[in-house]
């Protein structure tokens, strides 16, 4: 399941801005110490409405209201000092004015002050400080406190394991929001019958709810459902077709099988060419299984160049992974091969494993 938490905006009312009053007017009022009017010109400074960005005269603005209790302004001053508008980020401050506009009952504020003790930003991490926040704001209504709160409960931080309550808040955040994450963590508890009564066709519905917006593993496990025929009546083609939405926001396993399915003719066309490039996509991520047909594609020179350099290349990754089919596989390549050829495959193999977490990747030559 997913486990990232949310963090909430907050948009101010649009009658605030210097657009409505002309902007001497609202400065002198600011100066006399109007704090709708600082709070107005903080929003236009940052903001650039009216007048040209100036994250510092923002901050003088916000923080002139926040100082007489706007919590708008102490909840934009927050936000301002956790993402280093105007200056180096500084999460104590941010904690700071979020707390004061949170104790004023502001839920955004209240949220967000959640998640900083959640990821222990400005303030030591305090999973149970996060879950009262969240849950102060869930019982709001507010649908990422909800997904949140359901984090809380499915991994068992700050609140005793509780996959029914994780189902209960993913429920509620899902209800009143199309929010993908809960969809999706939706979908897996009723696939694995945790919290809930097993029920792959309702993990189906929800996974389908979520890989429509976008969400890469919902969308995964839809096209394994169809392949399967779990939830869902069994259709290879639209396997492929949640498959291919995955593989294309970089699923590697989604890819791995796209390649399985175009290499077979499996609910698609046969088509090697399409599986040396979805198996690429997989093996350039580590997929080992997708190292290993990938090689042996090349090979074979099936959809690609006979190429036993690059044949060798990923065997030699596959094999490193630890499977075994691999290792005898570079074996019998390896005959066919020159000495150089090994040694240059072995240093393209070498090379792959040093660059892959780094940037110098993006620009390796495909084989």
């Amino acid at each position: 399941m997913k486990h990232a938490v949310r963090v909430a905006i907050l948009l101010l009312p649009v009658c605030l801005c210097a657009a409505a009053q002309e902007p001497v007017e609202l400065l002198q009022k600011a100066l006399a110490g109007d704090s709708k009017a600082q709070l107005a010109l903080g929003e236009d400074y940052r903001l650039g409405l009216g007048v040209a960005p100036n994250p510092a005269e923002a901050l003088r603005f916000y923080k002139l209201a926040a100082e007489q209790n706007i919590p708008e302004a102490q909840f934009a001053l927050a936000e301002m000092y956790r993402y280093g508008e105007g200056g180096p980020a500084d999460f104590p401050e941010a904690v700071r004015w979020y707390r004061r506009a949170a104790e004023q009952g502001l839920a955004e504020a209240q949220f967000n002050l959640g998640v900083m003790y959640d990821n222990g930003q400005g303030v030591a991490r305090n999973y149970q400080e996060a879950v009262r926040w969240y849950r102060i704001t869930a019982e709001r209504g507010m649908a990422d406190a909800e997904y949140n709160l359901g984090l809380m409960y499915a991994s068992g931080r700050g609140v005793e394991q509780n996959y029914a309550e994780a189902a209960r808040w993913y429920r509620r955040a899902a209800d009143h929001r199309d929010l993908p994450e809960a969809e999706y963590n939706l979908g897996v508890l009723y696939d694995r019958g945790q919290g809930v009564e097993q029920d792959y066709a309702a993990a189906a519905r929800w996974y389908q709810k979520a890989a429509e917006q976008g969400n890469v593993e919902a969308a995964f496990n839809l096209g394994q459902m169809y392949a399967g025929g779990q939830g869902v009546l069994h259709d290879e083609g639209a396997a492929a077709r949640w498959y291919q939405k995955a593989a294309e926001q970089g699923q590697a396993e989604a890819a791995y099988n796209l390649g399985v399915m175009y290499a077979q003719g499996q609910g698609l066309r046969q088509d090697y060419g399409e599986a040396v490039h979805w198996y690429r996509l997989a093996a350039e991520q580590g997929q080992a299984d997708a190292q290993l047909n990938l090689a042996a594609l090349y090979a074979g020179g099936r959809g690609v160049d006979q190429d036993y350099v690059a044949a060798y290349e990923w065997l030699e990754l596959a094999a490193a992974a630890g499977l075994r089919d691999a290792a005898n596989a570079r074996e019998q390549v390896a005959r066919r091969m020159t000495a150089a050829q090994i040694e240059q495959a072995r240093a393209l193999a070498a090379g792959w494993k040093a660059c892959r977490s780094t940037e110098e990747c993006a620009g390796r030559a495909k084989r």
